[in-house]
């Protein structure tokens, strides 16, 4: 499938009603900006004072990165090695970040202050759009709906973790990562993607019990070159072997 670099404003493409595609980013916003409760309390509840907890949804403003950053501490784990884990989780952005660009293809005085807002949701609902209107549009309510209210409810679970006491009682600890796996899952189509994603989960889980906490994330990374390495070499090995030339023709290219 050829990648479409370039989207048309308008009018060249039916792309969905504006009302339409607020309605989506709206729900998308809502949905995943609430669980930011569940982030402020294991926080809290991990040992960071409330204006840590308040300052990591504030300026890292990535789910699964701030979880794995409190998981990590809360399990014991190297401060350095907990940030490592949440800053490698934390590069897929990156990657979405070089996508984005061209779809939106804001002014270059927007782009640091949108960056803020370049996550797993704002990517989903804007590549979902045919039309640039409708990507910028989808992009701006996700990540305007879904920084305030992530902001709001973190703020509101750091006080509140006090009140409901130990986390993992309630589940809470279990909300973050639940949240990602549902992101993610409609996103693995291919078998090489499934196979990433199932070596990954071995490797964390697998390494759990004898590494310290936050190492095993960090190997379970190595799962995309490994997975991608052996795909190479079968590709490679599978190739089917040359014609031998015909008479006459040996020498020649």
């Amino acid at each position: 499938m050829t990648e479409q670099t370039a989207l048309p404003e308008t009018g060249a493409v039916v792309g969905k009603p504006d009302a339409a595609v607020v309605r989506d980013a709206l729900g998308v916003g809502v949905a995943v900006g609430l669980s930011g409760f569940a982030f402020g309390v294991t926080s809290a509840g991990s040992g960071l004072t409330l204006a840590q907890t308040c300052a990591l949804s504030l300026l890292v403003f990535t789910g699964a990165s701030q979880f794995a950053l409190v998981g990590a501490l809360a399990a014991g784990g190297n401060p350095l090695t907990a940030a490592a884990g949440a800053f490698f989780l934390g590069v897929r952005n990156a990657f979405y970040g070089l996508r984005l660009s061209q779809l939106l293809a804001l002014p270059r005085a927007v782009r640091p202050f949108a960056a803020q807002w370049v996550i797993d949701e704002t990517t989903a609902v804007a590549l979902a759009q045919p039309t640039r209107r409708g990507v910028r549009i989808g992009f701006t309510v996700t990540g305007l709906t879904l920084y305030v209210l992530w902001n709001l409810t973190t703020l509101l679970g750091a006080l509140g973790a006090e009140a409901i006491g130990d986390t993992a009682a309630w589940g809470l600890d279990a909300a973050g990562p639940a949240v990602f796996l549902a992101l993610l899952a409609p996103m693995l189509k291919s078998t090489t993607e499934r196979t990433v994603a199932g070596l990954a989960v071995l490797l964390g889980l697998g390494l759990l019990p004898v590494l310290p906490a936050g190492v095993p994330v960090l190997v379970a990374a190595l799962a995309a070159p490994l997975v991608l390495w052996a795909g190479g070499r079968g590709a490679g090995g599978a190739a089917p072997d040359r014609p031998a030339p015909a008479d006459g023709a040996e020498g020649e290219r």
